[in-house]
């Protein structure tokens, strides 16, 4: 029986595998000098997908996958920063996203990158379970969420986005038009700073019950009935949408901060109506 030998020398052709080098002897491009003198506002990694849990309020959490940056200032004096650590502290903290795990992921970047500011945000699919308003049936809606945090040695910043879906009817067709009037589906973008702690679910619910109607994943005739009737009954302006929003937000004692903004998607136009009010 014809034996295989492990001798290089049997196929000239194959290339010889590398010897490790010791680590000590790996030149650390990174750390070499840079002449320059700019300093760099933020450097790390970005469009990293990761899986992670966060708060549920109805389940105690929820497991979805995240698209995530890291980023740390760079001085001047160094050509470059090191991409792994960023990935290595990330993998360190698990799966389990809060407010107070982001804080500890910041303070280790800065530790591990020797970095007076550190940056984080973790953009993400989140699924509330929503009954139909008539049949009860049950869906799933997503919603985009984001969560950007920053750091430095004297302060600390905290924002919470929510993406939501709403309709809204034109308060102008339907004063003008002898039946009917246009509506169309409307993006919400809600970014908020806290005083408390506060669920995602609420930053949704204040957005969609400020909308003509919420969207629904599922709906049968007698929910469609009911949600069409409910948009003609609360026109809303773009205008009206965000005016809205704001004035419960400002009731709200956790919210310390926020900018709304809202896009509409409109039916009859050629263009996109959309306004904004940032508190502060």
């Amino acid at each position: 029986m014809n034996k295989i030998r492990g001798n290089a020398n049997c196929n000239p052709g194959t290339p010889q595998l590398m010897q490790p080098q010791h680590l000590s002897s790996l030149i650390d491009t990174q750390n070499l000098p840079d002449h320059r003198e700019v300093a760099i506002d933020r450097v790390g990694v970005t469009n990293l997908r990761f899986p992670i849990q966060v708060r549920d309020k109805a389940h105690a959490t929820q497991n979805t996958v995240a698209t995530v940056a890291l980023t740390v200032d760079l001085p001047h004096q160094f050509k470059g920063t090191h991409m792994s650590r960023f990935v290595e502290v990330l993998n360190e903290h698990g799966s389990l996203i809060h407010v107070d795990n982001i804080k500890v992921i910041l303070r280790h970047l800065q530790k591990r990158l020797n970095s007076k500011q550190a940056h984080v945000e973790f953009e993400f699919p989140y699924f509330v379970e929503k009954r139909a308003p008539v049949s009860g049936a049950i869906g799933l809606m997503d919603y985009s969420v984001r969560l950007a945090a920053t750091i430095t040695h004297e302060d600390s910043d905290f924002v919470v986005t929510v993406v939501v879906p709403v309709t809204t009817l034109c308060p102008c067709s339907k004063a003008i038009s002898r039946y009917g009037a246009h509506n169309q589906r409307g993006k919400v973008t809600f970014a908020v700073r806290f005083t408390k702690a506060i669920w995602i679910e609420d930053l949704i619910q204040l957005v969609e019950s400020s909308a003509s109607s919420e969207l629904y994943s599922l709906l049968k005739r007698p929910d469609e009935k009911v949600v069409t009737e409910h948009a003609y009954e609360h026109p809303v302006f773009v205008e009206d949408l965000v005016r809205s929003i704001a004035v419960k937000a400002n009731a709200d004692p956790r919210i310390a901060w926020y900018r709304v903004e809202a896009e509409n998607h409109e039916s009859i136009h050629n263009h996109n109506a959309y306004a904004m009010i940032e508190k502060g």
